[in-house]
């Protein structure tokens, strides 16, 4: 990216071009108090998830992927490598301007996002390696994204310096605490912990739901009206590569399928929310405008091809199973009629064993 140009008295490329004139009376949709209700009850909701996601948790296994750490290093390679990456080669593809390439590479290298593992549980993925990984993920980026960031937005010293160290701190608590609280749930009352995940699933779904609901209403006319056709197919191809390099990347390294599954997730889903905030800190409104909204647009994509995947994959687990069912009642059958033709045949042997004692019995008579 050309870094001489002046990213405020640039033309606004990253906006659709119909109402790029309309970018400086662009104002927040959303008053701060709403806003702040918002962030309180999802981490609330997080906090509950968390915990029953940690009720389907086993100490044993966490200690086995901690000590054989192949997983989690895949999972770091492809989090912290992949990402980056895609979104520079979409960035050069596209050929955006600074500020939105800066926009989209941040999103790009973030960590792992807390959706994943609730993602992970949906597509039969091992929630231990999940989370695991996201809290691995999390703790890596204290030192990763500062890295990542030199690397590839040279020239922004200003994104480099807006790590939020204490959101991603927050982040770590928000993975570990309810997830400790949940492994003890299923520890010393196992009895429960099949209902704390299905309570946890149901108040996730109904929050992500509602959640998309509140972004076509809120703010789905700015994202179609303000946002340009290149952005929307970056925000479209980044999770769907994520999701694919994940799962392929854990396959030559020959992974089992349910960790192959997880390290897709995993690599897939951003954290959203961490990338909205580093855009906050680095830069002021009239400088990114619209593009505070990218993330969300992410979000949107990155539940939606991950919410179309786990629909194939929950059809193509039934078709197994009815397969599986037809070739089981086929064997049975044919085991039958095998069995019932091989008593038949034995019957018939016997009939003819008698018979032929029958005869030799009366010839040694003479009668």
């Amino acid at each position: 990216m050309d870094h001489t140009v002046d990213i405020i008295s640039d033309p606004d490329p990253w906006l659709n071009t119909t109402t790029a004139n309309s970018t400086s009376s662009y104002r927040p949709t959303m008053s701060p108090v709403m806003d702040k209700t918002i962030n309180i009850i999802m981490i609330i909701v997080l906090f509950v998830t968390m915990i029953s996601l940690g009720c389907t948790m086993e100490v044993s296994k966490i200690k086995n992927y901690i000590m054989k750490p192949k997983g989690l290093a895949i999972a770091a390679i492809a989090q912290y490598g992949i990402m980056p990456l895609t979104a520079f080669c979409l960035v050069k593809g596209f050929q955006l301007s600074d500020i939105t390439g800066v926009v989209v590479l941040v999103c790009g290298c973030c960590p792992g996002g807390i959706f994943s593992n609730s993602m992970a549980l949906a597509i039969h993925g091992d929630m231990n390696l999940s989370i695991v990984m996201t809290s691995c993920s999390t703790m890596l980026a204290l030192g990763m994204m500062p890295l990542l960031l030199f690397i590839y937005c040279q020239g922004f010293p200003s994104v480099r310096n807006a790590v939020p160290y204490g959101e991603i701190m927050l982040s770590l608590v928000l993975i570990l605490v309810p997830c400790s609280v949940g492994i003890g749930i299923k520890t010393y009352r196992p009895q429960y912990s099949k209902r704390f995940t299905k309570v946890g699933m149901i108040i996730m779904l109904m929050f992500l739901v509602g959640t998309l609901i509140l972004i076509g209403v809120g703010s789905g006319h700015i994202i179609l009206t303000m946002m340009s056709p290149s952005l929307f197919a970056i925000a479209g191809f980044m999770p769907l590569i994520g999701y694919c390099f994940g799962y392929v990347f854990s396959s030559i390294f020959r992974l089992i399928h349910r960790e192959r599954r997880t390290v897709s997730m995993e690599t897939g889903c951003q954290n959203v929310p961490l990338c909205t905030t580093i855009l906050k800190v680095a830069f002021p409104e009239d400088v990114v405008g619209p593009l505070y909204l990218f993330p969300t647009v992410y979000l949107v994509f990155q539940l939606l091809e991950a919410a179309i995947i786990i629909v194939l994959f929950r059809c193509y687990q039934r078709f197994k199973r009815n397969e599986e069912g037809k070739s089981d009642s086929r064997f049975q059958r044919l085991h039958f009629n095998t069995s019932l033709l091989s008593h038949k045949i034995e019957k018939k042997n016997k009939s003819l064993q008698m018979s032929g004692w029958s005869l030799f019995h009366i010839d040694s008579t003479g009668t």
